[in-house]
């Protein structure tokens, strides 16, 4: 369907749509003709033709600042790559049925052939077409709970910056806010070449975020599940989690059987009690490699393991990055002093 500008991309100004990834994306579309000239492995002639499309009359961003449209939506009949904007979620409850022109507009295209992508929390309107249903999307984490309620046939990778979905990968969807970078550079990787996004990156010093969203995710474990007596035995965790056997000491706080704590346990929570305390510990741990200069070792028996090693494995596999990567990536910076007169 490209025309002799290139590829034509829909950047949908949606309601609360967020002024920054919208900016963001349209000027990476725009970047060839200047890059181009600097880096030969970017084509001078930008692949993309790319326009923002208003969807309703207000066009604000969730911030207030006015958005500027090419066209409106039902001005646009065929387009190649629509992309859905991360967006507020008020409350962060998604409610369904609000754009249901919007919701159409995209099944047809589709349906035409056109890619459908999303930023963030775009992929909430984007899972009401139905095409997501039996398969897999990713977006930020603090929304999980209310895209799976009401997408529960949706399979969520949380810990993922960017999924292509569909039978030809043409729904793709990044993670959290700033994982739009790992849209656009896939967007253009997959239609230039990877050497041409990987020069975007550099010049741009935009994130391929490799390591995907679970180094970024805070554990924020349910507590208004209503069991009192699971409530009380996370406060104790609370502080008690380098016990030895904390385990034990919930169960033997609680004053139940050992079979019944663990299965109230599972069902007012979601997880298992060794599970829940590896993911305390591993928050507490990920709490003082940003925020202190102690020794990994150290800080693996400040939070309840006498074996670095252990530790190690375990932070890796809930993290998806060594806790030495992890320091480095997310300790305080020392920032720049201000040259003295």
């Amino acid at each position: 369907m490209p025309d002799d500008r290139g590829l034509h991309v829909s950047l949908l100004a949606i309601p609360d749509a967020m002024a920054g990834t919208l900016a963001g994306m349209y000027e990476i579309f725009g970047l060839f003709e200047v890059l181009g000239t600097l880096d030969d492995a970017v084509p001078v002639r930008s692949p993309f033709h790319a326009e923002i499309i208003a969807v309703d009359d207000a066009q604000r961003a969730a911030s207030g600042l006015p958005l500027g449209a090419h066209r409106r939506l039902e001005e646009v009949e065929r387009t190649d790559i629509v992309i859905l904007p991360s967006v507020l979620v008020r409350d962060g409850i998604w409610t369904r049925g609000r754009h249901a022109a919007v919701v159409d507009w995209l099944t047809s295209r589709h349906r035409e052939g056109a890619m459908l992508c999303s930023a963030c929390s775009g992929v909430l309107l984007l899972a009401e077409t139905g095409l997501l249903d039996g398969r897999e999307a990713t977006l930020h984490w603090a929304y999980a709970s209310t895209f799976s309620a009401n997408y529960p046939s949706v399979r969520l990778r949380i810990g993922e910056a960017l999924v292509a979905a569909g039978d030809r990968g043409e729904i793709v969807m990044s993670g959290a806010s700033a994982s739009w970078h790992d849209l656009v550079l896939y967007l253009v990787a997959r239609t230039v070449g990877p050497t041409a996004a990987q020069a975007i990156a550099r010049f741009m010093l935009l994130q391929w975020h490799v390591e995907g969203q679970s180094p970024f995710i805070d554990f924020q474990p349910p507590r208004d599940h209503g069991d009192r007596v699971v409530r009380e035995q996370q406060d104790w965790l609370a502080r008690n989690y380098a016990e030895r056997r904390p385990v034990e000491g919930m169960v033997r706080q609680s004053g139940l059987a050992e079979r019944t704590f663990k299965r109230r346990f599972r069902a007012a929570t979601g997880y298992a009690p060794i599970a829940y305390v590896q993911q305390v510990r591993i928050r507490e741990a990920k709490r003082r490699l940003e925020r202190t200069v102690a020794p990994i070792e150290d800080i693996a028996w400040a939070v309840g393991y006498e074996d670095p090693a252990a530790f190690r494995r375990l932070f890796k596999r809930v993290t998806n990055m060594t806790p030495g990567a992890y320091r480095r990536r997310f300790s305080v910076p020392v920032l720049p002093l201000t040259a003295s007169a």
